[in-house]
């Protein structure tokens, strides 16, 4: 998320590119959504979906194993964990971009804004590969500072964490290609600090992690180049909002929310399906019957939809 203007009109003109493109499968396109406050216009946070990532450009993680050593002469077993620099990832999507403004990091809207990317895969799972993954932010100390990338990348690169991760967005990671040792590099011999904080998540990111975890993403041992963050990841068929999400009809459109027969404190995430103009809303949503529902007119408006359109719902819960 550079602040960097340019990146950010490349990123948007290749999303709205990615919407309008008519595809089959993941060829690196870019799905960009951003969280709007309807009583204010405000964008107040956003999200992002990567399709075949490392298509145009290596995308790097690091693979966590174990070597193990034995000596007959001295009846030793030595266990050492190693990491390889990989390319494990290619063609496989992203979910990442998230970030909402901390006041409104409540009632689940987070938790919405994280989903929605989900729901975006159910509704087009043909643009996305099988393979769904998210890097999770690593632990960083009270000066925002990673210990696995001051014990490690900055020795090749000369770079500090903030520097090459702003470089990683905007210019790319050639770089990486160019500097980054090839060979496994021993976890042992890095200092103490380092090895504490590989597969470890920064303290604001938990909550995101719990909800991939929630959705059935799993780490498996890939870990972030920079600052060693947990990578998690997850079949496309079995993450639970792809697998749970729900067509409907619109049957019946009512004038007053509290009209429709449903528990008030259930919200659904609600998407109008189709790539043109693609919205979500979170909302109260009435089940008639098996594939009809009810809506209120303002979710009807929201997602610019009449009755008899089609839309896919799922429990926020």
């Amino acid at each position: 998320m550079p602040t960097d203007a340019p990146t950010w009109e490349a990123k948007l003109t290749k999303s709205v590119g990615s919407f309008a493109r008519d595809l089959d499968r993941p060829h690196g396109d870019v799905y960009f959504l951003v969280l709007q406050d309807t009583e204010t216009d405000a964008i107040v946070g956003s999200c992002a979906v990567y399709a075949g990532v490392g298509l145009d450009r290596p995308f790097y993680s690091y693979k966590l194993s174990t070597l193990t050593t034995s000596s007959q002469q001295l009846g030793m077993t030595v266990y050492m964990q190693v990491l390889h620099l990989v390319n494990d990832y290619t063609g496989g999507t992203e979910l990442g971009s998230l970030f909402v403004l901390p006041e409104y990091r409540h009632h689940g809207q987070g938790r919405f804004l994280s989903l929605s990317r989900l729901m975006l895969i159910a509704d087009f799972p043909s643009r996305f590969s099988d393979q769904v993954f998210a890097e999770i932010r690593g632990w960083l100390d009270e000066n925002e500072q990673s210990p696995f990338w001051e014990h490690l990348g900055r020795k090749f690169f000369g770079l500090t964490y903030q520097k090459a991760d702003f470089m990683s967005a905007v210019d790319g990671t050639q770089f990486i290609s160019d500097l980054m040792p090839k060979y496994p590099v021993y976890l042992d011999l890095l200092p103490k600090a380092a090895q504490d904080v590989v597969g470890k998540v920064k303290s604001d990111a938990e909550p995101a992690l719990k909800i991939l975890e929630q959705e059935g993403f799993q780490y498996t041992g890939y870990v972030d180049i920079f600052d060693a963050g947990p990578c998690v990841q997850c079949r496309r068929d079995l993450i639970k909002t792809v697998k749970d999400s729900r067509i409907a009809k619109v049957t019946r459109l009512v004038d007053d929310p509290e009209r429709l027969d449903v528990d008030p404190s259930t919200a659904y995430i609600i998407s109008n399906a189709r790539l043109e103009d693609y919205r979500l809303v979170l909302q109260p949503l009435d089940v008639l019957a098996e594939h009809q529902v009810a809506v209120s007119r303002e979710t009807a408006e929201g997602l610019r939809l009449k009755p008899g359109d089609a839309l896919r719902y799922s429990t926020l819960k």
